[in-house]
């Protein structure tokens, strides 16, 4: 494929990711659970918390298109882009379940789109090994962060927990897929960086 079709078909997908509902091929996750009966202050925590996921899914569509537009390899992109179907997925529920809490999501995405896009191009210059192993690490700390939201997500709020407990699997098994595709360790202090950038986008998405 062209270049030119490339960045026609990025462009397409950042628009979808900002504009438009994102749908879903699976059921979402705790969809069958009567709604809990939450106060308003773990509504609004269980809002601030998806919406920093939700974030996290438009920068994940990001990525990968960025990624995918500078692979190098068509397997990689495959890899890339069956990534970020199920990416979508979860865009999908985080945006439902935010409209369910009575909550927003952040004013910023097109901000985050912008930066994770090139973040991701970038990554994919650097080559097919690199670009698989900054997937496996972006996974991993996506992983250890939906830990951390479902220490913080009220108990009660069952709805909320299935949904990141879902992604959970799911990002882990991403990150499988990325390393034994041939991923490579990314050196530490790239690691320390994207959790440094990682910090400043969930801090921030938390509240605007």
């Amino acid at each position: 494929m062209m270049n030119i079709d490339k960045l026609i078909i990025g462009f397409d997908s950042a628009l979808r990711t900002l504009l438009t509902p994102a749908h879903t091929a699976r059921p979402v996750p705790g969809s069958d659970i009567p709604e809990p009966d939450l106060t308003v202050s773990e509504k609004d925590l269980s809002a601030a918390l998806m919406r920093v996921n939700h974030v996290g899914e438009v920068c994940a569509q990001a990525l990968y298109q960025g990624q995918g537009l500078t692979a190098r390899n068509q397997a990689v992109q495959q890899t890339l882009m069956k990534a970020a179907r199920e990416e979508t997925e979860h865009l999908a529920w985080t945006e439902r379940r935010i409209d369910e809490l009575g909550g927003r999501k952040s004013l910023l995405n097109p901000l985050w789109y912008g930066g994770s896009f090139a973040i991701g191009m970038l990554a994919g210059v650097m080559g097919d090994k690199w670009n698989l192993g900054f997937l496996a690490e972006t996974e991993k700390q996506v992983g250890e962060h939906l830990s951390g939201h479902l220490q913080r997500l009220p108990q009660h709020d069952v709805k909320s927990r299935a949904i990141v407990a879902q992604m959970q699997i799911d990002e882990a098994s991403h990150a499988t897929m990325a390393l034994s595709n041939g991923g490579a360790e990314l050196p530490l202090p790239v690691k320390f960086a994207m959790k440094l950038s990682s910090k400043v986008m969930t801090q921030t998405a938390y509240w605007v």
